[in-house]
C-alpha cells in the first residue's frame, strides 16, 4: 500500500537493476555482520541453562534447579543477576549506536560496519571486541562476564548500525529486499551455530564446555575482518566522503554497466542536500517532512521486539527447560527452532521481492499470534498457573511444533523485514541518525525484554504468551494501515513512496522543503 489500498510507485527505469556477481558478492560478505549478533544472542541462553555455569556463577538458581521439585517451574530461574548477564550486552549495544552515526557518516559504511572486528586505523576496535570474547571465556566472577558482554555490545552496536545501510546502498533496487535480507539470514545462522555449539560443549567432561561457547564469539569476528578487507564502500558513502570519481567507479562496478547516470545523478544531488544539513538529529526530530521517518526508526524496532520472538531465541534452553523439558532435551530443542529460524528466512530472501515486504508482514503476523495463542494455552493446560507439573513425550512435541511455526512466522516477517524496510525508507540526509535511532531502540527493548523476561514468566506464567501475542496483534493492524510498500523503488526515490500514501501524504510537500511554526514560533 504506497497509497491508499493497493496503490503502488512505478520505480524510475533508467536504473540498473541487473545483479552482478561484484555486488552480490559485496552484499554476501557485509551480511557476515550479522553473525556476530547472532552467535551472541543464541550463546547466552545455552550457557545460562548448563549446570557447571550455573553452579559457577549462579549458585542460588543451581540451588533452585536442583532442589524443591514442588517448587513453581515458571519462577526457577528469576535471577537479576542472570539477566543482567544476558542483557548487559544489549545496553552496551544500544550506547555504542547512538554515535555510530556520525562515524558512518564520516569514515563510510564499510568503516563503521567493521569497526568491531576491523583492525588498521581502526585497531582500538577490534581489539575491544576479541577482548570481550576472551574475559568471557577464561572468566573466573561475574564482573569479568559482564565486563566481557558489555565489550561485544559495543562492537555490535557500530555492525548493526551500518550493516542494513551497506547492503541497501550497494544492492540494485530490484533485488534490495533478497540482498538486505542476508543481514537477517547471517543472524539465523550465528543463532544456529551457537545452538549446536551449545549442545555440544554441554557434554564436554569436566564442566568446562560453557567457556568454549562464550570464547567462540571471537570466531565470527575473524571472518568478518577476513571479507571485510576486501569489501568496496557504497557510492552513496564515497560521494559523502568528496570523491565522486571514485563512486561512479564503484558504482559501474557494483551494477555491471557504464549507464548509471540516472542513479549517479540522484546519489550525487541527495549528497549535496545532505551537505547542506548541518543537525541531522534536529532535522529529523523537528522537521514535519520526517515525521514518518522517525515513527518507522522507532515504531518498526520497537515491534519487533516486542514480537517475543527473542525471547524464545536467546532464553529458548531455559525456556524449555522451565517447561520440564530435560537439559539435553532443552538444547536440541533450541536447535531445532534456530533450525527453522535460519530455513524460513530463505523463503523471505526468495520471495519478499515479489511478494512484497507487505504481504510478509501482514501474513507473519496472523502466523505468530496464532501459534502463540496455541502455545499459551497448551502451557497453561499441562502446567497450570501452580508451575508444577510435567509434560509428555508426545506433548513436548506439539509444543516444539507450535514454538517453531512461530519461529517461521517471524523469520519470513518481522524478522528480517525488521531491518530491510528501516535501511531503505530514510533520506540520505538522516539516514545515518535514523538508522542510529533504529538499532538504539531495537537494542534498548532488546536489553529491557532480556531484563524482565524471566521475572515476566515467574509472575505471568502461561499468560506471557498472550501478552506478546496482542502485541503481534497491535503491530499488525499498524502495517495494514500505515506502512507503505517498498518493494521495487529506488532508495533515492522512495519520497514518491511517502507522498502516494494515504495518511502521509499530509506530512510532505511536494515542492518545497518547509517548516511549519506554531504562534510560539516552535517548529512543528
Amino acid at each position: 500500500m504506497a497509497g491508499g489500498v493497493g496503490v503502488s510507485v512505478e520505480p524510475n527505469k533508467n536504473y540498473p537493476g541487473t545483479l552482478t556477481w561484484y555486488a552480490f558478492w559485496a552484499c554476501f560478505v557485509g551480511a557476515w555482520g550479522g553473525l556476530i549478533f547472532g552467535y551472541d544472542l543464541g550463546i547466552s541462553g545455552g550457557v545460562t541453562s548448563m549446570t557447571p555455569f550455573l553452579k559457577k556463577f549462579f549458585p542460588k538458581v543451581y540451588q533452585k534447579e536442583i532442589g524443591n521439585k514442588s517448587v513453581n517451574q515458571y519462577c526457577t530461574f528469576d535471577s537479576e543477576a542472570l539477566t543482567l548477564f544476558t542483557s548487559s550486552l544489549y545496553l552496551a549495544a544500544l550506547l555504542s549506536s547512538l554515535f555510530a552515526s556520525k562515524f558512518t557518516k564520516r569514515y563510510g559504511r564499510k568503516r563503521s560496519m567493521l569497526i568491531a572486528p576491523q583492525i588498521r586505523p581502526w585497531l582500538i576496535g577490534g581489539v575491544i571486541f576479541l577482548l570481550g570474547a576472551i574475559l568471557n571465556g577464561a572468566a573466573v566472577n561475574l564482573a569479568m562476564l559482564i565486563v566481557g558482554r558489555i565489550l561485544l555490545g559495543l562492537g555490535i552496536g557500530f555492525s548493526n548500525q551500518s550493516v542494513p545501510l551497506y547492503l541497501s546502498e550497494m544492492a540494485p533496487y530490484k533485488h534490495r529486499g533478497a540482498l538486505n535480507n542476508g543481514f537477517q539470514l547471517s543472524i539465523t545462522i550465528g543463532i544456529l551455530a551457537a545452538n549446536l555449539i551449545n549442545y555440544f560443549t554441554d557434554k564436554i567432561e569436566g564442566g568446562w564446555g560453557w567457556r568454549v561457547s562464550l570464547g567462540g564469539a571471537a570466531v565470527p569476528a575473524v571472518c568478518i575482518f577476513l571479507g571485510g578487507l576486501f569489501l568496496p564502500d557504497t557510492p552513496n558513502s564515497i560521494i559523502e566522503r568528496e570523491n565522486p570519481k571514485e563512486a561512479k567507479e564503484v558504482l559501474r562496478k557494483i551494477r555491471g554497466t557504464n549507464d548509471v547516470d540516472q542513479e549517479y545523478n540522484d546519489i550525487l544531488a541527495a549528497s549535496e542536500a545532505s551537505k547542506k544539513i548541518d543537525d541531522p538529529w534536529g532535522r529529523l526530530l523537528k522537521k514535519r517532512k520526517y515525521r514518518q521517518h522517525l515513527i518507522m526508526a522507532i515504531l518498526i524496532p520497537f515491534f519487533q521486539q516486542f514480537t517475543g520472538m527473542n525471547v524464545v531465541m536467546f532464553y529458548a534452553p531455559v525456556l524449555f527447560k522451565t517447561l520440564g523439558f530435560k537439559n539435553d532435551a532443552a538444547l536440541m530443542s533450541a536447535v531445532i527452532t534456530g533450525g527453522v529460524n535460519m530455513m524460513a528466512t530463505f523463503v523471505s530472501i526468495y520471495f519478499v521481492d515479489k511478494a512484497g515486504r507487505r504481504f510478509f508482514f501482514l501474513e507473519g503476523g496472523v502466523q505468530m499470534v496464532l501459534s502463540q495463542i496455541v502455545v499459551g494455552g497448551l502451557i497453561w493446560k499441562l502446567i497450570g498457573v501452580d508451575g508444577i507439573g510435567t509434560i509428555s513425550q508426545g506433548y513436548a512435541a506439539l509444543v516444539v511444533t507450535f514454538i517453531c511455526i512461530f519461529v517461521a512466522g517471524f523469520a519470513w516477517s518481522w524478522g528480517p523485514l525488521g531491518w530491510l524496510v528501516p535501511s531503505e525508507i530514510f533520506p540520505l540526509e538522516v539516514r545515518p541518525a535514523a538508522q542510529s535511532i533504529n538499532v538504539a531502540v531495537n537494542m534498548f527493548f532488546t536489553f529491557v525484554i532480556a531484563q524482565i523476561f524471566l521475572k515476566m514468566l515467574c509472575v505471568m506464567k502461561f499468560g506471557l504468551f498472550f501478552f506478546f501475542g496482542g502485541f503481534v496483534i497491535i503491530m499488525t493492524i499498524f502495517v495494514a494501515f500505515f506502512m507503505p510498500e517498498t518493494k521495487g523503488i529506488p532508495i533515492e526515490e522512495m519520497s514518491q513512496v511517502w507522498k502516494n500514501h494515504w495518511f502521509w501524504k499530509r506530512f510532505i510537500d511536494d515542492d518545497r522543503d518547509y517548516e511549519l511554526e506554531d504562534k510560539s514560533g516552535i517548529n512543528i
